[in-house]
This record gives C-alpha cells, structure tokens and sequence, in this order.
C-alpha cells in the first residue's frame, strides 16, 4: 500500500508541474493542438509498454463501449471543458473549482459503488478540499467567488465532471481489464477525438515551426504528466478505490505553487504552508486505515 501512495504523491507532483510546461506551451502551440500532441507523446509511450509486457488484449463490445467512454470523457471532454473555460476565466479559478473533484468523485462513487469512508475519511476529504482552496485564493476563499459564476465557471464545472466519469468509468473497465491497457487504449481513442479540432487549429501545418522549449514541454506533458500520471493515477484507483485516489488530486494545486515559486520565482504565502498543512492532514486522514 504505501507504494500505492508514493505513486499517488508523484502523480500529483507532475500534474502540478503539467501548469508550467502548459504555461511555456501556451506561448508557441494553440490549445487543441497541444492536447492533441500531448496525447500523441503519451500514446507512444503507453503501447510501447504495453507491448514490450507482452500484452495484446482483444476486446469484448461491451469493453470497447467503455474504453471509448474513458476516451471521450477523461481525454476529450476534460481538455475540451478545460482550453475552453481558461478563456473566460484566470487559471487560479479554474484549478479552484477543479479542486472539487475529490469531494464529487467520493460522492458519485459512494452512490455507485457503495465506497464508504467514514466520518474521518469525508472530514479528511473537506480538509484537503479547503486546504486548496487556501492555497489557491491565497489566503482569501471569498475574494474568488465574488465576481459570481459564469460561462467559464460552467466550462470548468464540466471539465470536474469529466473527470468524475473517467475516474469511475475506470474502476467499472478495471474489473476485467489491467490499468495499463485501460489507459493506453482510453488515450488512444481521446486522441482520436482530439485530433479534429487540432486539424482545425492547423497543427499540421505548424508541427515543424515549434520552438525547443516547446517540444521539451510537450513531452513532459506526454511522458510526466500522462503516461506515468494517468496510469499510476489508475493503478491507484484499482488498489484503494476513486474516492480515496482522488483525494490525491488536491495536492496538485499546491505543487504547482511549489514549483511555481521555484522555476518562476512566485513569493511563499502564509497562505501556502497553512493551506499544505490542511491538504496533507485531509490526505492523510481519507486514507487512514
């Protein structure tokens, strides 16, 4: 189990530094076009493993129902919800309300799966919740919610739900199949999807005008933050459940800050290190034995 949890805490790690190498992107390649390629990397990177294990898998029509469900929901639809909302809102609101995702996905699997964690499991769960949102309001949860909820904020609400589906879609496909294969072929299909809206952008014609930095953060974001985050954050879905995963995710915002004060030079809030205290005890509490 505690490897199961070091996986889950590195996952985090490189999902947080997937805003850095997003925000070096950002400057060079057009949304679609970097999910799109970012898919591409990971894609690779998957069925090389895949098949250097010696797996094959072939497919009942229920489970590729399934896979093309992970595929559209957690590939597509979350990248769709997220490039969309990040026009119309900050990036810090948008990681805010993406810090529910733990609380929903301990709910939805609650109903769905009958997951219970307990008086200390659901209390650890809004600890970690309010921990980010500390972190990412810096101290003052209100002053994000002042400016009243909009398109974006319904853009990004969709983006959480996504997310919930691909996170329960997998602990359903998981029974019959291994995480490895389930993420390998769910990219795949996402992939896919995406990679009409990136023609749309051009990213054929452009492919060959990116700068270095841009082709060094593509694969960070390929081999990091989703072929080692997406399958360890899987495999830790199949070994102690969603909701218990899921708490995991609240540490992303806060090694973003982390690596946002070491690679950009952002000031440490007091903010910060109440907020990292508050999200470490709701982690720890969620998954106490």
């Amino acid at each position: 189990m505690g490897m199961t949890y070091l996986k889950l805490t590195l996952t985090a790690v490189f999902w947080g530094g997937t805003f850095i190498a997003g925000r070096i992107l950002a400057l060079d390649v057009p949304p679609f076009s970097a999910a799109f390629l970012r898919f591409v990397c990971a894609t690779v990177f998957l069925f090389g493993f895949l098949y250097t294990r010696g797996r094959r898998p072939s497919f009942s029509l229920s489970q590729w129902a399934w896979l093309l469900f992970l595929g559209a929901t957690g590939i597509f639809a979350y990248n769709a919800f997220f490039f969309s909302g990040l026009k119309h809102i900050p990036a810090s609101r948008a990681s805010l309300i993406i810090a529910c995702n733990p609380a929903l996905i301990a709910l939805a699997s609650s109903l769905l799966y009958r997951e219970r964690l307990g008086m200390v499991g659901s209390a650890g769960i809004v600890l970690s919740v309010f921990g980010a949102v500390i972190v990412l309001s810096k101290g003052d949860p209100a002053a994000v919610w002042r400016g009243g909820v909009g398109v974006g904020d319904g853009l990004i609400l969709g983006c959480v739900a996504s997310w919930v589906a691909y996170s329960l879609g997998g602990k359903r496909i998981m029974k019959t199949v291994s995480p490895l294969t389930a993420v390998a072929y769910s990219c795949l299909i996402g992939m896919l999807l995406l990679s009409i809206p990136a023609t749309v952008e051009g990213v054929w014609t452009h492919l060959f005008r990116y700068e270095i930095s841009a082709w060094a953060s593509l694969f960070y974001l390929g081999f990091f933050g989703s072929f080692l985050g997406f399958l360890w954050y899987y495999e830790g879905i199949q070994a102690i459940g969603p909701a218990r995963a899921g708490v995991f995710i609240n540490l992303v915002p806060l090694s973003a800050v982390l690596m946002g004060v070491g690679f950009l030079g952002e000031r440490i809030e007091a903010s910060l290190i109440f907020g990292a205290l508050l999200i470490c005890l709701g982690v720890g509490l969620t998954n106490r034995r």
